[in-house]
């Protein structure tokens, strides 16, 4: 195996989901601090300087400068170590498959069910035949997301190592814990890390990179019921799941997720509890454009409005807090436009052209742009992340290390941006 994919399957083997429900504390959960372990010890391996694995499980290190570059200003790499907690993570039993066209089974579910993907889910796999895949074994996700970016990031450095030729200004890389539940890299000491531009890299197929992100924020609506019994419940009992789903209903419907695409916004009902006296339901409110986002936060507290006006008294309250903002308020200033035509130059380089997406999500890039790390983001190279038929193709995990050095060596001279 490359480099690359050793790394890779190590990283994935390694369970480390994060948890919205523990998100109180960083990490949320402490297996993140077993992948962090292993992302220093190589890094401190290879001769990485300034190694530290925090006590929020945030992994940082630096990469000297090639000669001649010493003064160019440093240029940083930010991926994350968690993975996705909407699907079973732990165990991972990373596998590579080939892909001989048609029907691909991964492996057999936890439900005793066969897992595969086929052109008919993924229409891609039409142009990799005879391509290696790393999938897991139908068990569990896979964890490329974001681990393909972390083996990537890990194993440019091996190559600078191997070959001190290869020029590079100084680099500030960064592993950071629990993107995954909205974190964003809050926590990532940016005097430390030292860069005040550079890249993360957590997309998808080769050759994509975005400047654009969702809007973000977060609603919680919590239901203050009263419960008596059912027998003698006429004018006096106030049902809080009931009072949850009247709100839920007032949710304009064509605007959740599964019926928008690209630059459309959209209410998504994360998880919802309780009973007839208390009940809590958790939103995400996503936009492109910030004012859409502040008219969907006046929806949902409209809602609440109309829903305790039906009761006759607050059975409904309702806290929206802002998660992060679309890097391209940032990215987009004439001083970055060297993130985004460098990008396009290095895939290019290797013979990839650059599509730009709008991203129906958000990166780490999406707070640290705004702390004043200005971030484009790259093509980590998964596929169906956050589920069991995720899978990374080995000829796109090889090439955007590829990419990767051919995107270091375009920052060993002076930036000129376009005004």
């Amino acid at each position: 195996m490359s480099d690359v994919v050793d790394r890779f399957i190590k990283y994935c083997a390694v369970p480390s989901q994060s948890n919205p429900l523990t998100a109180d504390r960083v990490p949320s959960t402490e297996s993140q601090f077993d992948i962090a372990k292993v992302i220093a010890d190589d890094l401190r391996e290879l001769g990485a300087e300034d190694v530290v694995v925090t006590e929020n499980a945030y992994v940082t290190a630096h990469w000297p400068a090639s000669e001649g570059c010493e003064d160019l200003p440093t240029l940083g790499f930010c991926c994350h170590i968690d993975t996705a907690w909407q699907s079973y993570g732990d165990p991972v039993h990373p596998q590579i498959k080939r892909y001989e066209g048609g029907k691909l089974t991964i492996g057999t579910g936890r439900d005793g069910k066969e897992v595969f993907i086929s052109p008919e889910t993924n229409a891609c796999l039409e142009r990799m035949v005879g391509w290696d895949l790393v999938t897991a074994d139908g068990t569990s996700l896979l964890g490329g997301d974001d681990k393909a970016g972390d083996a990537m990031v890990v194993s440019l450095l091996a190559r600078l190592k191997d070959d001190p030729s290869l020029p590079h200004p100084r680099l500030a890389v960064s592993f950071v814990p629990d993107e995954e539940i909205g974190h964003g890299a809050a926590l990532l000491d940016l005097d430390e890390f030292g860069a005040t531009f550079g890249y993360t890299i957590d997309g998808g197929p080769l050759g994509e990179f975005c400047y654009e992100t969702f809007n973000a924020a977060e609603a919680k609506v919590r239901a203050k019921g009263l419960s008596v019994h059912t027998g003698t419940a006429k004018g006096i009992m106030v049902n809080a799941c009931e009072a949850i789903m009247k709100f839920h209903a007032l949710v304009p419907p064509q605007e959740r997720p599964e019926y928008t695409e690209n630059y459309d916004g959209f209410y998504y009902l994360e998880r919802i509890q309780g009973d007839c006296e208390e009940a809590l339901a958790d939103y995400i409110i996503r936009d492109h454009d910030q004012a859409k986002v502040e008219a969907r936060k006046e929806t949902m507290r409209k809602a609440v409005d109309f829903v305790n006006q039906t009761f006759g008294q607050e059975v409904l309250t309702i806290e929206i807090h802002d998660q992060y903002h679309n890097l391209a308020d940032v990215v987009t200033k004439p001083e970055y436009s060297h993130l985004i035509e460098n990008a396009r130059a290095a895939y290019a380089k290797i013979g990839q052209e650059m599509t730009c997406i709008p991203m129906r999500g958000g990166t780490d890039g999406s707070q640290l742009s705004f702390r004043g790390f200005a971030c484009g983001n790259l093509s980590a190279c998964y596929y169906n992340a956050h589920g069991v038929r995720e899978f990374v193709p080995v000829p796109e995990l090889e090439a955007m290390v590829d990419m990767l050095q051919e995107l270091v060596a375009l920052y060993a001279k002076p930036q000129v941006s376009v005004e």
